[in-house]
């Protein structure tokens, strides 16, 4: 089904979002694309407006890129807003927070003192 005139605008914008937050997350169309299980030209599509991107790969799309969805589709916001952590470092986040507390202590204070070396 060929994209309406109406939606043309909304997946070009979209796109635009996609490409700019990936490239800032350092990721490859490549690799987005596989993390979607799409093809790369699939991506490079979305990016472009030419294809709708899939409802259900919008979750995923979102936390790859470091957003909300709703951060993702809101056309006035998307880009006055401040993004959140690094994909990988809200992993790491994550994960810390699964950790027993006395590990996850741990884990503050070495951060703590790398952080401090770092003020140096």
């Amino acid at each position: 089904m060929a994209i309406s005139q109406d939606e043309r605008g909304f997946f070009i914008a979209l796109g635009n979002r996609i490409a700019r937050l990936r490239k800032e997350s350092h990721i490859t169309q490549a690799q987005l694309a596989e993390t979607l299980g799409v093809s790369q030209s699939t991506m490079n599509a979305y990016e472009l407006g030419n294809r709708r991107v899939s409802l259900s790969a919008l979750p995923t799309l979102a936390k790859t890129l470091g957003v909300s969805p709703e951060e993702l589709l809101d056309e006035t916001n998307a880009v006055t807003k401040k993004r959140g952590p690094a994909p990988k470092l809200q992993q790491h986040m994550e994960r810390i927070s699964q950790l027993p507390k006395p590990r996850q202590r741990m884990v503050m204070e070495m951060l703590d003192a790398v952080l401090a070396q770092g003020n140096r």
